[in-house]
């Protein structure tokens, strides 16, 4: 049963993802002024990464739990490691580059976190097949 669970909540992840990027971020950007999308998008995020982060914490012991240290449980290890790098390193670095005009440095950082958020889909399907 825990090992169902895990499953579950893998496929949570995804599916939070997969909304937030396909509805979400669409939907702001065509429906609020840009003032009132990055507002949003500034307390969004951090909500996002941190519930991802928490239930891939609960994924992570699971796999402890069950002493299934194999492949998956480094997979879930990385998708872990990846919101928090998202949401305490990468995504203060965006708002301040944002905020200071630094165009290049914007673009990269936000481009790194668009990469990192496909990665992590993409591990996330491994672990469900």
């Amino acid at each position: 049963m825990t090992e169902q669970v895990s499953i579950y909540l893998t496929a949570m992840i995804l599916g939070i993802m997969l909304f937030f990027s396909f509805v979400i971020a669409p939907v702001v950007f065509t429906t609020l002024d840009e003032d009132n999308a990055r507002k949003f998008i500034r307390r969004i995020f951090p909500f996002y990464y941190n519930v991802n982060l928490g239930i891939s914490l609960i994924i992570l012991l699971t796999f402890v739990f069950l002493n299934n240290l194999g492949i998956g449980f480094y997979l879930i290890l990385a998708i872990s490691l990846l919101f928090a790098t998202s949401n305490y390193l990468l995504m203060p670095l965006i708002n301040k580059y944002r905020d200071e005009k630094q165009d290049k440095k914007f673009k990269f950082s936000h481009s790194m976190s668009v990469i990192i958020n496909f990665v992590q889909m993409i591990l996330l399907v491994l672990l469900l097949i």
